[in-house]
């Protein structure tokens, strides 16, 4: 569910069931209270503090790892655009025809990438994009074995299927970091953190006889706000917060003016 819901869908979800637990506590709080037992509310107190400690360490630890991934699919996209820009040089040394076909692929490998980006989660489009990207590496590399074999000591040549090397291995760790996700076992433990602590706090204006709703809502969203936060950035392929392709996009505009 948390992959296939859009991120307004999730977060009316997620404040709803936060204020279905802020309400359940309260009314726990209200039914078993004694408002004069100050023993009591000293320890829910102490308690309270303690779940919203761990529920502040597990929010800042999930943000983490959520950036983290995002950064490193942001660096990919700069490393393959860097990738296919110095193979698209390194393909001028080579005879005029095999020049011609290495940039006409490299073209379309551009459009490609962009396409398996721009797919998100539609399987025939992306089984489309990756069939087509494995396609032209494989013509590219065709290319680069029969260059080779006409000069095998010719150092452009080397420098050639060098860079291209690159830019098929970029192609994987691209595909690797889609994938790459915060566990489900690391966010189900986040959620259910946030609805025990959402309820404790409830439980203690509960045993006060004060509902504090403002004060409530205010928190209980400030939390649904940065769970929906943390599932948009590891969610690549849609929402709100993507990676830039800009790389990719003016190195494709650029092979497009490109004449030589």
């Amino acid at each position: 569910m948390l992959w296939k819901l859009d991120e307004l869908t999730l977060l009316l979800i997620f404040l709803a069931s936060s204020l279905m637990a802020v309400e359940a506590g309260f009314q726990l709080g209200m039914l078993h209270g004694n408002r004069r037992d100050e023993s009591e509310k000293a320890h829910v107190g102490s308690l309270q503090a303690a779940v919203l400690g761990l529920l502040a360490l597990l929010l800042g630890f999930t943000f983490f790892m959520a950036v983290s991934r995002f950064d490193a699919r942001k660096s990919l996209v700069l490393d393959e655009a860097n990738a296919i820009s110095t193979t698209l040089l390194r393909s001028k040394f080579l005879p005029a025809e095999q020049r011609a076909v290495a940039k006409g692929l490299l073209r379309e490998h551009v459009s490609a990438r962009l396409s398996f980006y721009a797919a998100g989660i539609d399987p025939v489009r992306l089984e489309t994009a990756n069939t087509e990207s494995a396609r032209i590496e494989r013509q590219l590399w065709a290319l680069a074995v029969e260059a080779a074999a006409q000069d095998p000591r010719s150092i452009p040549v080397s420098l050639f299927i060098e860079s291209l090397n690159d830019v098929i291995d970029i192609d994987e760790k691209r595909q690797v970091a889609l994938d790459n996700h915060i566990p489900e076992a690391v966010l189900s433990l986040l959620l259910i953190v946030s609805i025990v602590s959402l309820g404790l706090v409830g439980y203690g204006c509960g045993l006060t006889g004060r509902r504090r709703l403002g004060s409530n809502m205010l928190f209980a969203l400030l939390v649904v706000l940065v769970l929906t936060t943390i599932l948009d950035i590891d969610r690549p392929r849609r929402g709100l917060i993507k990676v830039s392709q800009e790389s990719l996009i003016r190195l494709q505009a650029t092979l497009e003016h490109d004449t030589r």
